[in-house]
């Protein structure tokens, strides 16, 4: 909001913070210790209605709100799930009421409750302790517009994690997979190093890249378009097992599938040959699957994958003749049959 008149909006949340305050609580954070994820503190929830289960703290942001009568509802939400928090006035003393009465969507508080299951089969926490984490100025997307706003979701990303669930999901699922990846080749005694990103001379592949320039030395640096050459030159030095999980940078064109920058994977053994790195290639990406699935058959588009292995190899000779119908060594029927199509 800075250089801007916030609108009424931010002002009402404004003054909701200058209430906390005079309330005696600091709206801008603070610890809360030993607190349960959400998906945690749901599975304490009784399997009846009507009874309390088990005492829970958990942490979260406020996604939804709603009342009626006497009682206040709200789903806050953390990187495990949703669950609907329980305000009634006759559990709290008039300070935490009031303190209530001034959340907002977007604020992220700690709550001490016990769980329960509404009548409904709601899983709730009916709340006793309400501590303010994070006092949320800046008004979030309306819930059926703007948080379908690609564009929007696009540029503020923070909001297309916070919004879609698939989304934080996959970039967890990232998480997991790289770090089995790791623990694959750690399992193989490959060394994991870090090299430049800024190169004397832009090699490794065939990519334009981004230019800069070091003001110490007066030189033109480039950021690095790959990671292979200081990966070989450590071979060279006697790291027979070698590996680098970085980002490179490419100037040239963006669109769905490329990106001026991206992370990349190179990994470098000797002693080996196309088939060593093909067990291995085989091992990570299994390892993978195992990382974020029960199941190593995963689905893609209208289609699944078994990543069961042992997989099988075919040489590119066999799939080109299997798929093209003539021999790759036979111009004249390449040639054919490329005019067919």
């Amino acid at each position: 909001m800075a250089g801007q008149k916030p609108s009424r909006f931010e002002q009402e949340r404004l003054r909701k913070l200058d209430q906390i305050e005079a309330l005696g609580h600091d709206p801008w954070g603070q610890r809360f210790d030993n607190h349960l994820s959400i998906a945690a503190a749901r599975e304490l929830a009784p399997a009846e209605s009507g009874v309390d289960g088990e005492a829970a703290r958990v942490a979260g942001r406020i996604m939804l709100r709603r009342k009626a009568g006497k009682l206040r509802f709200y789903d806050i939400q953390d990187h495990t799930g949703r669950v609907q928090l329980l305000f009634s006035r006759g559990d709290l003393s008039e300070e935490q009421w009031e303190l209530m009465g001034q959340l907002d969507l977007g604020d992220l508080i700690g709550v001490d409750g016990s769980m329960r299951l509404t009548d409904t089969g709601e899983v709730s926490i009916f709340v006793r302790q309400l501590t303010i984490l994070c006092k949320s100025l800046a008004q979030p997307p309306e819930k059926f517009h703007g948080a379908k706003d690609t564009e929007l979701l696009l540029r503020q990303r923070y909001l297309d994690l916070i919004y879609n669930p698939e989304v934080l999901a996959r970039m967890l699922q990232r998480t997991r997979i790289i770090d089995s990846i790791r623990q694959t080749l750690r399992g193989q005694n490959f060394y994991e190093v870090e090299t430049p990103v800024l190169h004397a001379i832009a090699g490794g592949a065939a990519a334009r890249p981004f230019t800069t320039h070091h003001n110490a030395l007066d030189i033109d640096l480039y950021l690095r378009i790959a990671l292979e050459l200081h990966l070989k030159r450590l071979m060279v030095g006697g790291i027979e097992r070698v590996y680098e999980i970085g980002r490179v940078f490419r100037n040239e064109g963006i669109d769905a599938t490329h990106n001026p920058e991206f992370t990349m994977i190179e990994i470098y053994q000797a002693y080996g040959d196309y088939e060593t790195m093909m067990d291995l290639t085989e091992a990570l990406v299994t390892g993978a699957v195992q990382s974020i699935s029960d199941s190593m058959v995963l689905p893609w588009q209208d289609t699944t994958i078994d990543f069961t292995p042992p997989w099988p190899r075919r040489t590119y000779a066999e799939l080109f003749c299997e798929h093209a119908g003539c021999d790759m060594t036979d111009t004249a029927a390449v040639v054919a049959k490329a005019r067919s199509l």
